[in-house]
């Protein structure tokens, strides 16, 4: 890889932010507006994170104990995941009280001190807004069904008079996202929307009291002072109900492009414009993120800069192991940033998927839903290379113009728990689907602090699901310890990745191998990845972080380095 060249890819506008040269002081994270751009942000399921009192549910004073080791790992957000009062029909996303603390979980008083702990450790906070749906128990639903067919409660919902002569049968053959029909019937005649579980009704987002509803909300988060949102299923929320309504067969026929009646639709744009102008008012304004799942050319108006600023890129999530996906998908994204105005974003699990280091430890194409369903026994993970693989994948990733979302546990390098007994699991998923899937719960076991106790420190005596004894090898207590570990692999490449970035360019190496993905980042620093299962010549430069042992002169297979150049290159 000798006489490498380079090929300038975007001149962006340079980062305004001071964040890489700003230490954390107790006087709370710098006040930069453009934090968010690339920031490395740390999503918190809260259930299962760390739980204070022993009821073996996770809870905000559970999180504030471990603001030190957040610091530590390096982060410069943390988005919790829903915290709000819930029956948990979908793990919290079925929200009864956008405005309160789920007593399980702790008070406004507990959620106001974590707030307090985390600025004060230089780490803002992004929360969770779930706006597509309510929970079946939200006042406003309990007041919907109390009320007659064509009340004024019941405009908030999706109410429709069903198919039949007496409304008998659902008003359309649509299918929900966790199986079984998207409609619930209530009554003469009457049925409700749910796009995912029946405790989940949709919300009618033309109805102006629902979009004023959701403002209060959002300032009253803003207010007490939290710096983000991540919008849930933020591609639904406007939708088309014209009768005769589109059958399922129309629905599957992915009709994109702002036409599909219930999702992508333009007009949703209208109400983050709305939101916008709200976000803007605080100095400095608030961050969105949005989780749309829409084609890639859509996404950049939801990231637009008079809408909520950002969107989930979750491609990199969805590739193989293959350094030619990769390297299109990074292409493809900058562009789309480059295009919207925004930065991207880079994901490679969350609290829907199963974890990454399982991910690449299956061969290619293993179908992730039979695989669980067996209790993850065929085919049999290879867990040192998926791991291998997952740091790689991680490091090339954090070496990316954009923001880095990591998910609680990948820096313990987790696998998935693919055997949890049916007793256990919680996922709509689940249920609905009369155990066809296994659903997500494979992914928000509690995290292993300790190699001792009966939850592994999550807890004093029990977890909402069951810690395998297995995970004490993962342990924080034990990898803080080893220097070798993912842990502290995770720990070095935050603390690099802070003191060389510098502004949001790139430019490719070429030509390197079909199995190599190299970059170069402003201040002379590069990163190479060793997609092959055979090593390739390293480049010269001082060696900064690698995500496996390296020998002076090879990138092993499945290993991303970064090498820091004495003297920047010049073209």
């Amino acid at each position: 890889m000798a006489g490498l060249k380079f090929r300038p890819y975007i001149n962006a506008e340079e980062r305004v932010s001071t964040l890489a040269t700003t230490g954390s002081t107790s006087a709370g994270p710098p006040q930069d507006a453009a934090w968010w751009r690339q920031a490395v942000v740390y999503q918190i399921y809260p259930r299962s994170f760390a739980d204070s009192n022993g009821d073996g549910i996770g809870d905000l004073r559970g999180i504030t104990s471990k603001v030190a080791y957040l610091r530590e790992l390096g982060v410069d957000a943390v988005w919790l995941s829903p915290f709000y009062p819930s029956a948990l029909a979908d793990g919290g996303y079925d929200v009864d009280d956008y405005r309160a603390v789920d007593p399980r979980i702790g008070t406004l008083e507990d959620f106001d001190e974590l707030r307090a702990a985390l600025h004060g450790a230089g780490i803002r906070l992004v929360v969770d807004i779930v706006p597509n749906h309510t929970s079946n128990r939200h006042v406003w639903f309990q007041e919907a069904l109390a009320s007659p067919p064509g009340s004024r409660a019941r405009e908030r919902y999706v109410f429709r008079f069903g198919r039949g002569e007496r409304g008998e049968l659902p008003p359309s053959d649509w299918t929900s996202i966790f199986g079984g029909p998207a409609w619930e019937p209530v009554g003469h005649g009457e049925w409700y929307l749910h796009l995912f579980a029946p405790e989940q009704p949709d919300l009618n987002w033309a109805d102006d009291e629902v979009r004023q509803e959701f403002l209060t909300t959002l300032r009253f988060w803003a207010d007490r002072g939290v710096d983000g949102f991540r919008i849930d299923v933020a591609h639904a929320l406007a939708k088309d109900l014209t009768e005769p309504l589109a059958s399922q067969a129309d629905l599957d026929a992915d009709i994109w492009g702002g036409a599909h009646p219930l999702q992508d639709r333009d007009e949703v744009h209208d109400i983050y414009r709305e939101w916008r102008r709200l976000f803007d008012e605080y100095d400095p304004p608030r961050t969105a993120v949005a989780e749309a799942w829409v084609p890639a050319h859509r996404r950049s108006r939801y990231a637009s800069p008079d809408g909520l600023g950002q969107a989930f890129n979750f491609d990199l999530l969805e590739a193989g192991w293959d350094a030619t996906a990769f390297s299109t998908i990074i292409d493809k994204n900058l562009a789309l940033a480059h295009e919207s105005g925004a930065s991207s974003t880079w994901v490679l699990s969350n609290h829907d998927v199963v974890r990454h280091a399982t991910r690449y430890a299956l061969p290619e194409g293993t179908d992730l839903n039979a695989w669980l369903l067996h209790d993850g026994a065929e085919p049999h993970p290879d867990e040192e290379r998926g791991l291998r693989r997952a740091r790689a994948a991680t490091l090339l990733t954090l070496a990316l113009p954009g923001s880095a979302y990591l998910y609680q546990g990948e820096e313990l390098g987790l696998p998935e728990v693919a055997d949890l007994p049916d007793d256990a699991l919680q996922d709509p998923t689940f249920l609905r689907s009369r155990g066809a899937q296994k659903g997500r719960d494979g992914c928000r076991v509690p995290l292993p602090w300790t190699t001792h106790g009966p939850t592994l420190g999550f807890g004093d005596q029990r977890a909402h699901l069951p810690v395998p004894a297995d995970y004490a090898r993962f342990a924080v207590d034990r990898q803080a310890a080893d220097d070798s570990s993912t842990l502290s692999f995770y720990r070095r490449a935050l603390a690099e990745r802070l003191r060389l970035q510098t502004d949001e360019s790139l430019e490719w190496v070429t030509p390197v191998p079909a199995e190599v993905v190299a970059f170069t980042r402003p201040g002379g620093w590069t990163s190479v990845t060793n997609f092959g299962d055979s090593p390739v010549p390293l480049p010269a430069g001082r060696v900064v972080v690698s995500s496996s042992p390296l020998d002076a002169h090879e990138v092993p297979p499945e290993t991303t380095v970064w090498l820091q150049q004495d003297h920047p290159h010049d073209d």
